[in-house]
């Protein structure tokens, strides 16, 4: 669970209601309900380990539009209720046949959607308040047994399972003029990765430090692995020592400075020109802007260096799996055909 998930474990269920949103290529149909969910005592406990159960990242997001933010449904909605609670009951109408007019895949499965107004209960001036919007679609078999005069009856039904919600935002009440702040989860894409984060909430990743780590390690993995090989004549052990140097660096550093970066990791002049061409033609294609200078951010790192294995695949015999000195790793041709050999201080 993330850092923003975990404080609204000290809120409290202000407001909840659900909407039966089905698919409408599939002829299914939009059920409102007129009337706010009222929670009998342990419920609401429950609900909240099922809706924020799936927030793990520390990713985040903001609304955006093509024109104007408030031309995004999502966004209009959730200002409206942020501003006047009154109006959540409305809002959540609005949000509902929004999600319903999204639907534009017959893959996409219908559900419930359920609107949360999360508000902290204390006096802290820094408090800040919360809509949830929650969806599920998977549909679980269990069992029921109830018992009869000398014996028990069993029948098979239908239901939701707790384990994982299927998609989920929580839009926190700050930056409301860049977009606000999300944490969103797709669990559940079923062949249509657009449905949830662009065509119904329409939201970006946020320039922040979780951004740029992730944006700058991934523009440098794909620089090592694809096109400095293009450029210079280098070994696949150089290629891992290159991304083992890039990780070590980010885990090491708490800011990243690119000239550093180059200087450390890179060193050879012509290397770190031919990085700094690459990374600005990625920007233009990817239609980002990775900074230059900015913190690290340790989650962000922890979750790409999953991308970046250092492995020397070998025919179809070996792997060889390269974790420090490149210099204990020695590549060679004879009569046999071509060889690595290690050197290694003793076997664990």
């Amino acid at each position: 669970m993330n850092i923003f998930a975990l404080q609204i474990i000290q809120d409290m269920f202000s407001k909840i209601i659900v909407h039966r949103v089905g698919n409408k290529i599939n002829g299914e149909s939009l059920t409102l309900s007129q009337e706010e969910l009222k929670l009998e005592e342990g419920m609401a406990e429950l609900l909240e380990d099922y809706f924020l159960g799936s927030f793990k990242s520390e990713e985040t997001f903001n609304f955006y539009s093509d024109t104007y933010l408030v031309n995004n449904p999502v966004y209009s909605s959730v200002s409206e209720i942020f501003e006047d609670k009154a109006k959540f009951l409305w809002e959540s109408e609005n949000i509902a046949k929004h999600l319903f007019e999204a639907a534009e895949n017959p893959r996409v499965q219908g559900g419930e959607l359920f609107i949360v107004l999360f508000e902290e209960e204390s006096d802290r001036p820094d408090k800040v308040d919360k809509i949830g919007i929650f969806k599920t679609e998977k549909r679980e078999s269990f069992l029921k047994i109830s018992p009869q005069e000398e014996s028990f009856d069993i029948e098979k039904d239908q239901g939701i399972g707790l384990s994982k919600i299927d998609k989920a935002a929580l839009i926190y009440n700050n930056n409301k003029e860049t977009g606000y702040v999300l944490s969103v989860v797709d669990n559940n894409k079923n062949g249509d990765m657009y449905y949830w984060f662009e065509d119904f909430l329409k939201v970006k990743q946020r320039d922040d430090e979780y951004f740029h780590t992730q944006e700058a390690l991934m523009v440098y993995k794909d620089y090592i692995t694809k096109q400095l090989p293009q450029e210079f004549e280098v070994s696949k052990a150089d290629q891992a020592d290159f991304l083992n140097k890039s990780i070590n660096f980010f885990k090491e550093k708490e800011e990243f400075k690119l000239d550093d970066f180059t200087n450390e990791v890179l060193g050879d002049q012509h290397v770190i020109e031919s990085f700094v061409n690459f990374k600005t033609d990625y920007e233009q294609d990817m239609q980002v802007n990775i900074a230059e200078e900015f913190p690290i951010s340790e989650a962000a790192v922890k979750k790409t260096q999953r991308h970046f294995k250092s492995i020397i695949k070998l025919d179809k015999n070996f792997h060889i799996y390269i974790h420090g000195d490149r210099q204990k790793l020695e590549m060679g041709e004879d009569d046999k055909g071509k060889y690595y050999r290690l050197y290694f201080d003793k076997e664990v």
